[in-house]
This record gives structure tokens, C-alpha cells and sequence, in this order.
């Protein structure tokens, strides 16, 4: 039998692609992140989030939430991440492939933080999803409950009113209490 012969991967994106189904990776800036599962708090929170927010959307009609793992292809060469919580408007659900795949820049990105690394969402992804101008993103620390959010206002983020428990958030109208 003669061995099939596989080109290496040129790109890391190309080394992303081929990572196993269900593989918690992440290429922020050409750089590869892989994560370890989420614990049993990190779960039951964003199990939570999910239900309130889901139940909102689907009330509302006004768009599409994704959960991780689920790739968002920021662009096609170098940003592909794998948010917590990913919400698509109805006004934006073109970024949304026939294949369900998101290409492009989400409304609304919800990132409950890991216990041994804090700093890559607060600072790494913060920063990816203010330079691709993502409307909104929150972030909880799953210990204290504490949310930070930041909105998208004339090309930057405005840090919003960091609250204790709750999500005040402007773009879905809603707040949630978790």
C-alpha cells in the first residue's frame, strides 16, 4: 500500500482548521491558545446565561446565540476564537455561513473567565474584540460574580458600570440576573 502524502499546513490558520472537532483552541494573532475543559462553576454559569439570554432571544426574535465551542473567524488568515456565549442580531445574519460557521464580527460576545487564566480575556481577547469592533462584550468572574462590560463607541470600547450578579445589557435590552 502506498502512503497518502499530506501537505504540511503553510498557515496557522491551516494548523487551526485541522484541529480535532470539539479541540478548546483558539488563534488570536496568528499565536495558537489551547485551553483545557471549563470547570464545574464556569458551567453552571454559562448554563444559566444561556437559558435567560436564549429565552430572551427567542421572545424577541431578534437573533441567533451560540455556545463554545463554536469557531468565530474573526478574519480568514490569523483570529479565530471560540467565545463562551456568542450572540448574532437578525441585522447581521449574513456573517453566518450555509454551513453555520460564523465569518465575522459578532454583536455580542459573553466570556466567563478560567481560573488559570484571567488575563486572556480580560486583556488578549479584549483587545481582539475592540480592534474587530464586537458591539458589546462582557466579562464574569465566576467566583464573585462580578461583570465588566465594555461597549463599542466611536471605534473604541467604553468600559459600562461593573456590576455584581448582573448583565445590564444595551444592546439586547435586557438585564439578566444570574
Amino acid at each position: 500500500m502506498i502512503p497518502t502524502i499530506i501537505s504540511a499546513p503553510r498557515t496557522m490558520m491551516q494548523v487551526f482548521n485541522m484541529l480535532p472537532e470539539g479541540t478548546l483552541a483558539e488563534l488570536i494573532n496568528n499565536h495558537l491558545y489551547i485551553s483545557p475543559s471549563p470547570n464545574g462553576r464556569h458551567q453552571r454559569l454559562l448554563t444559566q446565561l444561556v437559558i435567560k439570554i436564549g429565552n430572551h432571544i427567542e421572545s424577541t426574535n431578534s437573533g441567533e446565540l451560540y455556545v463554545a465551542p463554536f469557531d468565530v473567524y474573526l478574519d480568514n488568515e490569523q483570529n479565530a476564537v471560540q467565545p463562551d456565549i456568542i450572540f448574532v442580531s437578525t441585522e447581521n445574519s449574513s456573517i453566518v455561513d450555509d454551513d453555520d460557521v460564523i465569518h465575522g464580527v459578532p454583536d455580542l460576545i459573553i466570556e466567563i473567565l478560567s481560573l488559570g487564566n484571567p488575563d486572556h480575556d480580560k486583556v488578549i481577547k479584549k483587545n481582539l474584540y475592540e480592534h474587530f469592533g464586537v458591539k458589546e462584550y462582557w466579562i464574569i468572574d465566576p467566583a464573585t460574580k462580578e461583570t465588566t462590560g465594555y461597549q463599542w463607541h466611536n471605534g473604541s470600547y467604553r468600559e459600562l458600570k461593573s456590576l455584581k450578579g448582573t448583565i445590564d445589557s444595551k444592546l439586547l435590552k435586557k438585564v439578566v440576573e444570574f
